[in-house]
């Protein structure tokens, strides 16, 4: 049996044409806005496709989460393979470039007038150390009422590489998860494609680390989708060289987002739709990395990167976007005067996609009440960051922090499939804080470690207690200052 009931799905398009308001990017151009509908198309048998290997954890998605997932369970001694589908990790955090690791520090009302205070560390702090033993990583920013650390991406690449090497994981990169294969309402095994064609490999216990719950939907379990169906708008990032950054600062200010100065310019510039924007320096002399896109269709409308057409038309939409942003900086903001453009990232960066239906769910209330759990796997202040609909909504929580349950990892349904990154059980303002960098390293770590004990005991992930697995956290966390969380 097969992924959704042994059927192959496959998409059909329908067509609408449309005319691009002339206040955006490119006026009055053409384009097709494709509503997709998924239908079920018989095939044959996944039986005479070759078996690439077989082992006791497979993880899909080379992201923060699917880094902190591998490494941690082939140190358990556990046989691992990571599956990506570009040929490095990092996820949005480098393909993305994203480039910030978020959620670390604690929130204050006054970051001038404040140190910043770890509250994570795990494997989020391992990850953290590497990077700045590897001159690869910023000092703490100043980002609202918290801080963030600006990364290099090129060496998060190899701290990555490092991590996952001497850990002994096997890698697949330049590869796609196409279906699931299921015996007995069961996975056993994922379908692949490679450069060289489809191929099985079948696995014991599957850590979905995608970040759009990719085997869980292809296994037909329970997702939903943002507020009703609308989810957060994807970002384009890119940096910029040559930036006088000292005189940039003296303007700018020490808060990376942008002052009411900025914004009340931005709000003068028509074709730029997005008004309150971040800025980054970086470890390198003169970079700046930029945060100041807001994606939508070229008809204005939110997208939903899961359907391609919705997809790709980001894609080709931020460029225009980052171009007519970086215009305003050379114009606007000094020190930019003579900077150039060196690169967008390579994809736009999502936000959210797919969530699962969880045996416990992180609800908004949860967040802004600074709910505590014995069974917390990461505490966060990250404020509720939404990015959606005319203005986005930040609401932060102030010197305090809510704790994430181990059940919004695990799925109501499917015994040996467990999931880690911004995919987990939460309500919509909830995932709008609780899916930053930090904290999806701690959700891939305790993945591994939930799958170990799952392994060792033989126990469906839905019998397996959460505050075992807290605990473990505790006890195998990486300390500074007494705080092992």
């Amino acid at each position: 049996m097969f992924g959704r009931s042994g059927v192959l799905r496959g998409l059909l398009f329908t067509c609408y044409k449309v005319v691009v308001d002339e206040t955006l990017i490119v006026p009055g151009q053409e384009v097709y806005i494709m509503a997709a509908f998924t239908i079920s198309l018989e095939h044959g048998s996944y039986d005479k496709l070759d078996n690439f290997d077989s082992f006791d954890v497979i993880v899909l998605g080379g992201g923060p989460a699917g880094i902190a997932a591998s490494t941690t369970a082939a140190e358990k001694g556990h046989r691992t393979l990571l599956i990506e589908r570009l040929g490095f990790c990092g996820g949005a955090a480098v393909s993305g470039m994203s480039g910030t690791i978020c959620g670390l520090y604690n929130s204050v009302e006054d970051p001038e007038a404040a140190q910043p205070q770890q509250i994570i560390f795990g494997f989020a702090e391992r990850m953290r150390r590497a990077l700045d033993i590897e001159n690869g990583l910023t000092p703490p920013q100043i980002y609202g009422k918290t801080w963030v650390a600006t990364h290099d991406c090129a060496t998060y690449k190899k701290v990555a590489t490092d991590l996952l090497r001497t850990a002994g994981v096997n890698i697949l990169y330049h590869t796609e998860m196409v279906d699931v294969v299921m015996e007995d309402k069961t996975i056993c095994g994922l379908i692949l494609h490679t450069r060289s064609g489809f191929c099985k490999v079948r696995g014991k216990r599957f850590i979905d680390c995608s970040g759009d719950a990719d085997i869980i939907f292809r296994s037909g379990l329970t997702t939903t989708k943002g507020n009703n169906g609308v989810i957060q708008n994807p970002s384009m990032m890119f940096k910029v060289g040559n930036v006088d950054v000292g005189r940039y600062l003296a303007y700018w200010g020490s808060d990376t987002i942008s002052p009411p100065k900025v914004v009340d310019k931005l709000e003068k510039r028509k074709e730029l739709i997005r008004k309150k924007v971040w800025l980054f320096p970086t470890v390198n002399p003169g970079e700046v990395l930029v945060n100041g896109t807001k994606i939508t269709g070229f008809d204005g409308r939110a997208l939903d990167v899961t359907n391609p057409v919705d997809h790709s038309e980001a894609e080709q939409f931020s460029i225009y976007q980052a171009k007519e942003f970086f215009k305003f900086l050379k114009e606007e903001i000094p020190g930019f005067t003579n900077a150039y453009f060196i690169d967008y990232a390579q994809e736009v960066g999502v936000r959210q996609t797919r969530t699962i239906s969880g045996v416990d769910t992180l609800i908004n209330n949860d967040v802004v009440t600074a709910k505590k759990r014995k069974d917390s796997i990461a505490r966060s202040s990250w404020p509720i960051e939404l990015h959606y609909g005319s203005k986005p909504k930040t609401e932060w929580l102030i010197d305090d922090y809510y704790d994430v349950p181990f059940g919004s990892l695990v799925p109501s349904e499917g015994h040996n499939i467990i999931v880690a990154g911004r995919c987990l059980s939460a309500e919509h303002e909830a995932l709008a804080s609780c899916r930053v960098t930090a904290q999806c390293f701690e959700y891939g770590r305790a993945a591994a470690l939930a799958t170990d004990v799952s392994l060792s005991a033989n126990l469906n992930y839905q019998k397996i207690d959460g505050n075992q697995i807290a605990d473990l956290m505790r006890d195998e966390g990486y300390s500074e200052g007494g705080l092992i969380f």
